[in-house]
Parts: C-alpha cells; structure tokens; sequence
C-alpha cells in the first residue's frame, strides 16, 4: 500500500529507470536528454512518453558537472502582467526546459539604460549558458552592442524593419489585411495610435499601416503615440474634438484600443455604428469587450520559444536560423462596421 509518506520520499526516476520504460539502452536516454538529432522519431517518442510517465526531471548541476556548461540561461523581460510579454516568457521558458535549461527571469524597465546595464552586470556575475532579451527596445539593442559578453547574448523581439533585409508577415500581410478591411467596409480616413516609438515594433507597425494606407487610398488623418497601456489609448482620443474624430480606428494593441473605446463612448460616439475600432494582439479580453474587438492575433508563444531555440543552437555550436518574426491572423468581430460618413 502506498501512503503519503512513502510517495513523498520515492527516490526520482534516473536515465536508467527512462530506458527500461522506454525499452531502449540508456545511451539512447542520454543523447535524447543532450538533444541528439540522430535518434529515430518512434525511439524518440518512446523516450518522450516514459520521461513524462515517470516524471523525469535531470539534475542540471550534475550536467553541468559532467559537461563542464552551465545549463540556465538568463533573460531580460519587461511588464510580465501585460499578455504579450508574459506569453512571450511562457514560451521561452517551456523552449528552454523542454531543450535541458532553466530559464531564470529578470523583469525591469526596458526603457531604463541604468536597470538594463545593471541587471546585464547581475547576470553576467552568475554561471549561465547565454543571455537573452525577451523585449526590443532601442535602448536594450544598445545596452547589447556595448556589452562584452563571455557567453553567447540574443536579442529576440522585433528588429527594426527598416533596416532589415526581410519584413514579417505582421507588417506585410497581417497589417495590410486589417486596413484591407476597414476600405471594404467603406472607411476612406483613419486615426491611428501607434505604440511608443523608442520600441521597433511600434515603428515597424506604424510604417506598415502607413504604407498599406497610401496603397489603399486610405487616409489617416491623425498618429497619436500611446505607450501601450489603456489609458494611454483612452488619453489619446478623450482630448479630441469629437468632430474631428474619423470612421475608424487603428490601435497599434489591444490594450490602448481598449482604451479608446471608453473614450469614444465618452465623446457620445458609439462603436461600431459611429466609429469602427482595431487592435493587434488578440489579448483573452479582446473577444468579451463590447463590441467584441476586431484584431490580429499573434502567436507571442511561438515567438517566445524561437527566440530560445535560436539562442540554445548558438549555445550548442549548431546552425542558426533566421527568425521568421511574428505570424498573424485577423480575426474579425462585432468592433468594425461599414462606414456611415459622419464628417
């Protein structure tokens, strides 16, 4: 009979406990735990379902022992109670344990040189593997380029378009679909709230959004800047002059959408039927404002766990790949309407 003293003091399963599981030698266990890519995928998923079954957990100091490598990584994240950023740090962290590392988090003010130089010092007073940022500001880019690291140091986020070689499917079709949209619907001038500009993807979104205007004969009309909070997306709109407030609008997030939708409802201006409203993130609360919100959904999880995938290949002396940058998907709700001219 098992009682909870004799279930608490069990002794953690070892690689040789995963291979007789698994019916494979323990060799095989080691290089699947290393990450070997030469095992055959049925081997492989065998040693997958015994290592859950038997709730495996490898003992990292003893790797780090035997491999003569730290196996934590330190990573510099921002804001954890807003939704991307906490996605963003949920995929990494699960990239990070599926791959053999932990992931050790340091939140701070990524618009702060002072706390980004020394939470770099903190880190790197500590053995680990590599070091990564899970948000793209200027000033982390820069804190970046000055730093001389000992271990390999990634930069994950959104890189600044107009610099780089390739754009995301965001900015060339996730964007361009929204205001696609809104001109079927009838909306000829937009006001836009663009996220702050020391961050590249609120510049990348910004010029994606002017862009697919221009092409789609779209004006817009007025760039309030926000910082990607509610209240800065309601600040933005409840000082205007309800007059000059167009048919629709294009938030650079949910969040400051949110905002500007208790600010229009200030004004008198109802949503949809007055003015159509966007936003990109799909945060969970996106589908239970009323009007449930029209937006782009990203995928923050998968973009969390490419940038460690990516740092993780750097750590282990394989090939790198090119990030691909967030993917989107517009899902349309009751927030957008078709356009009656009111101005």
């Amino acid at each position: 009979m098992t009682t909870e003293s004799t279930r608490g003091t069990r002794k953690p399963a070892t690689i040789y406990d995963i291979a007789r599981e698994a019916g494979v030698s323990h060799q095989t266990v080691s290089r699947y735990i290393r990450g070997y890519a030469g095992i055959m995928p049925a081997t492989r998923e065998k040693v997958a379902q015994a290592i859950q079954t038997l709730d495996y957990r490898p003992n990292l100091t003893a790797r780090s022992l035997t491999t003569g490598r730290s196996h934590r990584i330190g990573a510099l994240t921002h804001e954890l109670g807003q939704v991307g950023p906490s996605h963003i740090v949920q995929g990494a962290s699960d990239a990070a344990r599926e791959a053999g590392y932990l992931l050790d988090i340091v939140a701070l003010d990524a618009s702060d040189p002072a706390a980004i130089q020394s939470a770099l010092t903190l880190l790197m007073q500590h053995d680990l593997a590599g070091i990564l940022a899970l948000v793209s500001t200027d000033e982390m880019r820069r804190a970046f380029d000055r730093t001389q690291f000992v271990v390999p140091a990634v930069v994950a986020g959104e890189s600044d378009e107009s610099v780089a070689a390739t754009r995301s499917q965001l900015t060339a079709v996730g964007v361009p679909a929204l205001l696609t949209h809104l001109a079927e619907l009838g909306h000829r001038q937009v006001i836009h709230i663009a996220g702050p500009d020391a961050w590249s993807a609120a510049r990348n979104r910004s010029r994606a959004f002017e862009a697919a205007a221009e092409t789609l004969g779209v004006t817009i009309v007025r760039t309030v800047q926000g910082d990607w909070s509610a209240s800065s997306g309601y600040e933005a709109i409840i000082g205007l002059d309800p007059a000059t407030i167009p048919t629709a609008l294009v938030a650079a997030n949910d969040q400051m959408a949110l905002g500007a939708m208790l600010a229009l409802s200030e004004h008198g201006l109802r949503v949809p039927e007055d003015v159509s409203v966007t936003g990109i993130d799909d945060i969970p609360e996106a589908a239970y404002l009323n009007p449930p919100l029209t937006t782009l959904r990203l995928d923050f999880h998968a973009d969390g766990a490419e940038a460690v995938t990516r740092l993780v290949d750097t750590i282990e002396g394989r090939e790198t790949r090119a990030p691909h940058g967030l993917v989107s998907e517009l899902v349309l709700r009751r927030s957008t309407a078709p356009s009656k001219t009111r101005n």
